[in-house]
């Protein structure tokens, strides 16, 4: 992305971030306080939004502001994240007692990954319809699950793992023994 501008920068990561939740423009917008016109212009990079724009769009997608800012600075080529200390997200799941815990972030580059600590606790519900870009590795660290890809379920315990195309519905469909705790590997192809 040579001599992208700062507008053009945050617009495509406003984007990428939005996609990645599966979210609509005007769902975000709607969250955001924002007309779902001036959020394309933003994600276009047409204008320059303020900073109360971004902060708005920053907790409607329960990133930190700094996210919109990351492929415009220099990043690093490591991460590292103590036990305990994974960035808490809210994906579509959250409600159903799912919780994430994200472990680094993406690098720029073609693909981006996203590596979560997915933790489903007494009480969650299961969720077999997930749908999203790119491809997904998934490794079971405790618990067992009926794991849902497509029309067939996978029993899966702990050492157990999965790697398939997000873009067919799945998920945690039979929660055989809870707490159930795997590690959710997502990788796409950024939007060029």
């Amino acid at each position: 992305s040579e001599g992208q501008s700062i507008e053009e920068a945050i617009g495509a990561q406003v984007r990428a971030l939005r996609k990645r939740q599966d979210m609509t423009v005007s769902e975000l917008a709607g969250q955001a306080g924002l007309s779902a016109g001036m959020l394309s212009k933003v994600e276009n990079g047409a204008i320059s939004p303020s900073l109360a724009t971004l902060q708005s769009l920053a907790q409607a997608l329960n990133v930190p502001m700094t996210n919109f800012f990351t492929d415009f600075e220099q990043k690093h080529d490591i991460t590292h994240v103590r036990a305990g200390e994974g960035l808490m997200i809210e994906r579509r799941g959250t409600k159903s007692g799912h919780q994430y815990q994200l472990l680094g972030h993406s690098f720029p580059g073609d693909f981006a990954y996203e590596p979560y600590l997915v933790t489903l606790s007494k009480g969650a519900e299961s969720y077999p319809s997930f749908r999203h870009e790119g491809m997904e590795f998934i490794y079971i660290l405790e618990g067992e699950v009926g794991y849902r890809h497509g029309n067939k379920i996978y029993p899966l315990k702990p050492g157990d793992s999965l790697f398939f195309n997000a873009q067919s519905a799945h998920g945690p469909d039979e929660l055989r023994k809870l707490p159930l705790k795997f590690l959710s590997i997502i990788v796409f192809q950024r939007d060029s």
